[in-house]
């Protein structure tokens, strides 16, 4: 089997068919607690999400739902693309051992086309620990057709949420976006 590694996701044509690594990959216990998109620019929270702590960690739900909550839906409407800067807000837990550097790549596509690559790193994490991070995304150009098409086409856009520590896959992650007129 391919070693999936930072440079391997990094040049990947489309969205992936299937997750590039088990649920148990995630020896390090990272756990999402809280996460929340907001307009950087009018600081108007777009979506947020809370996980109680004493919540069953994914690694404990039996095997058939393991994918699907690995999987998340957004539906953000047209006006999302007169959006200048995004900022995700995520606030995670580790487990008892140190994660260096950690990396998000992030890979979004409508149909098979490369609309934008995201990388972030965060150094380290302090084992036991609760942390914060929140990364800026520059929402890319889009021309007038694509952007109509996206629309369009609700779920069609995609993307892919790799996370490693080092060069190791410890999480994998799908996202679809609906773009169409809020009912």
């Amino acid at each position: 089997m391919q070693q999936v590694t930072t440079e391997y996701v990094r040049n990947l044509n489309g969205i992936t068919q299937d997750f590039l690594c088990p649920v148990n990959a995630n020896i390090y216990n990272i756990q999402f607690l809280k996460f929340r998109i907001r307009d950087m620019d009018s600081g108007q929270t777009l979506f947020e999400v809370e996980r109680d702590q004493d919540e069953e960690p994914i690694e404990n739900l039996p095997p058939e739902y393991q994918d699907e909550a690995r999987r998340i839906k957004y539906h953000f409407g047209p006006q999302f693309f007169e959006l200048k800067t995004v900022g995700a807000q995520l606030t995670f837990s580790v487990g008892n051992k140190p994660v260096k550097n950690f990396t998000i790549i992030e890979r979004h596509y409508f149909k098979d086309h490369l609309l934008r690559s995201y990388e972030f790193s965060f150094p380290f994490c302090i084992p036991n620990s609760t942390n914060t991070w929140e990364h800026i995304y520059t929402i890319p150009e889009i021309d007038e057709a694509m952007r109509q098409e996206m629309i369009n086409n609700p779920f069609q856009t995609k993307s892919d949420s790799f996370y490693f520590v080092g060069d190791q896959l410890v999480m994998h992650n799908k996202a679809e976006y609906d773009y169409s007129p809020f009912d």
